[in-house]
Order: structure tokens, then C-alpha cells, then sequence
């Protein structure tokens, strides 16, 4: 039985798990899920015949929107107090399979975790496990080596590890797909981190410039305080800012943004734009047909939004809105690149990225 071991965000379990079961069912690969040993894992099961390699071979971690990291289960391991780093060794050298070299080791603490010793006991772990791990020949002897896979072992507690592999080629940028940012004091609000996020997950790290610089024009829908429009302005764009509600008044003074009073649905710009961004809170389908509107009629290139979905049937309600988008947009006759991901940043929201590639 090979599993893969996957991170979302706690409480979201079931939405990522079945998506997950979906995805892999539409590659040809039959599981199922189960929830994890912590909140914020799942584990999934293929019994065969199809293998993981098989299935990492047909699906990407970019396609799904619930999951935020993965890697293959190769053991779990029990920590004895008097060797942790021995049988972590022993274990691998047992384990009955095939898996790609790696270079080197990630330790992994649940999302939940509050343990700060088990915190501090990772960091400090971390070095002399990888010295062993090296000094054995599981890891390659140079840690900058370019291996295809990368070891992962999940500390769970101070008397257990699962211990995985995996690929440089299907996982996430940011280890168990957390993007860490901090909130500068002069941001106008915390949703601010959700659009940086957005762009670090979706943007290739190589053209951060080529979509986000060169002095761009913005729309931020639903702008009020300001905290997506305080992001486009620190890249240099000139924003126009829709919102019935008060802007940040430091955020105004910058002279790169234009308020506009209105509904943010009922507003369109006279001329094209590069970005329109939207996070305002209301019915995901009426968010969804917007944006629809704005890329057919080419009044922007890139676009992202959020998606506020229903406590209930949040994975269900996210495919309604997916074949919404694909149908809206497959009628024109231009071609589009939608991404989509529930980002570390993110509550009961997904944040989508929409590009314009003609």
C-alpha cells in the first residue's frame, strides 16, 4: 500500500481530501483518504495497481487548490529517546523501495503545533541528523547537489517521524506550502498579505518583474482600507481604487491612487488595464461572472481575486465556480492560464490567478 502524505489548512480536511481522490481518479489512479495523525493532514492510499510515481507522474500539486504540499510516505519511524538520528538511519536503510536521490532533509512540524520544545528540538536537530544522514550515504554527500527528491520527515512528537521523499519537480515552492510574511506596520490592513502571497504562489520567482513592474496600471475592487491597493502601489503601479468606503489616508497621500466611489461590480475602467484585483466578500458565482466580464472584454491582462466559499460544500461550491470560469472563458477566442489555491493567508477563501495570454 503506498501513500502520500498532503497539507492543507486545518479544517479543511475532507474539501482537500476528496479533491484529491478526484484528481487522482482522473489520472487513472484509484484511492482513498483518510485524515492524518494532526489537523491540517491527510494521508491517501493507493492500493494498487497504479503506483505514487505513477500518479506524480500524471498530476501536479499546481492543479489542486485544497492540498498546499505533498510528499510519499516511505516509513514511519519510532524515536527512542536514547537514538533519535540512529533509527531514523536504521529505518531508511530497512525501507523495501525504490526512491530518488536527495541532497537534503526537511523537518516538518504541523500546522497546530504549539510544542516549542518540539520546535526548538527540530532546529537543533536538523544538523547533526543531516551530518549522519550523509555519513551513511542516505543523503548526498554534497548538500548543494542538484538531486532530484528531497527527504522529508514530519516530527509528529518526540517519539515519532514519518519520513517521505519528495520531488524537486512537484511540490511546493515554500515547504508544507506556507509563505511566512510579515505585516509591515504601515500596511493598511492584514488582507494584505493575501495578494503578496498570491503573487509569490502563482508568479515564476524568475519574472516577479516582468508581470509586477514597469510602472503599471491597477484597479483594486472593493479597495477599502486599502490593503491591496498599498501592495500595488509599493510595485510602482498607478491604482484606481474602487470602494463606497473610506481609503487609508497615507495611502492616498501617495499620489498613485485614484478613489473612485462605486459598487466595485457596477464600476468598468473606459480603457484596458494590467491588473485588476478584487476581494470583496459576497457571493463566489456573482464574483466569478465578473471577472468573467472584465477578461472577455479585454479590460485587463491579470487578475486576481478571492473566492468566498460556503461553510458547507466549499469543495463543491469551488467546482461550480472552476467550470464557470472555463465555460465563460472558453468562449472567446483567446486562451487564459487560471490558477488557484487556498494560500496560507486565506480563511474560508480561495484566491484565483487569472492571465491573459494573447
Amino acid at each position: 500500500m503506498e501513500q502520500l502524505m498532503a497539507f492543507c489548512r486545518p479544517g479543511f480536511e475532507a474539501d482537500a481530501g476528496r479533491e484529491l481522490t478526484d484528481a487522482a481518479a482522473s489520472v487513472g489512479a484509484y484511492g482513498y483518504f483518510e485524515p492524518g495523525s494532526q489537523p491540517g493532514l491527510i494521508k491517501f492510499s493507493l492500493p494498487g495497481p497504479e503506483s505514487m510515481a505513477d500518479l506524480l507522474g500524471r498530476l501536479s500539486l499546481d492543479d489542486l487548490v485544497f492540498s498546499r504540499d505533498w510528499f510519499v510516505v516511505i516509513s514511519e519511524i519510532s524515536l527512542p529517546k536514547s537514538d533519535r538520528v540512529g533509527a531514523v538511519i536504521d529505518a531508511l536503510r530497512e525501507v523495501d523501495a525504490d526512491w530518488p536521490a536527495c541532497s537534503r532533509v526537511e523537518i516538518r512540524l504541523g500546522e497546530t503545533n504549539e510544542d516549542h520544545d518540539l520546535g526548538n528540538f527540530a532546529r537543533k536537530w536538523v544538523s547533526p541528523l543531516s551530518k549522519a544522514l550523509r555519513g551513511a550515504g542516505i543523503l548526498e554527500a554534497d548538500a548543494k547537489a542538484d538531486a532530484p527528491a528531497r527527504l522529508e520527515l514530519l516530527l509528529v512528537s518526540f517519539e515519532q517521524v514519518i519520513a517521505g521523499f519528495s520531488l524537486a519537480a512537484n511540490r511546493a515552492r515554500y515547504p508544507s506550502g506556507i509563505v511566512r510574511l510579515r505585516l509591515p506596520a504601515e500596511a493598511p490592513s492584514r488582507s494584505a498579505l493575501k495578494l503578496e502571497e498570491a503573487w509569490k504562489v502563482f508568479i515564476p520567482e524568475s519574472r516577479q518583474l516582468d508581470y509586477l513592474g514597469g510602472g503599471k496600471q491597477a484597479v483594486d475592487l472593493g479597495a477599502a482600507p486599502g490593503g491591496w491597493t498599498w501592495q500595488l502601489v509599493r510595485q510602482g503601479m498607478l491604482v484606481t481604487a474602487v470602494d463606497n468606503g473610506p481609503m487609508n489616508a497615507e495611502l492616498m497621500a501617495s499620489g498613485q491612487v485614484t478613489h473612485i466611489k462605486a459598487d466595485g461590480y457596477q464600476w468598468l475602467p473606459k480603457r484596458g488595464v494590467d491588473w485588476m484585483v478584487c476581494d470583496i466578500v459576497d457571493h463566489p458565482r456573482r464574483t466569478t461572472e465578473m471577472v468573467i466580464g472584465w477578461l472577455t472584454a479585454k479590460l485587463c491582462r491579470y487578475v486576481v481575486f478571492n473566492l468566498k466559499m460556503p461553510m458547507k460544500k466549499r469543495y463543491d461550491e469551488w467546482l461550480i465556480c472552476r467550470d464557470m470560469l472555463e465555460e465563460g472563458l472558453a468562449k472567446t477566442e483567446m486562451s487564459f492560464r487560471l490558477k488557484a489555491r487556498h494560500l496560507y493567508h486565506d480563511r474560508e477563501e480561495i484566491t484565483c490567478f487569472i492571465e491573459r495570454l494573447d
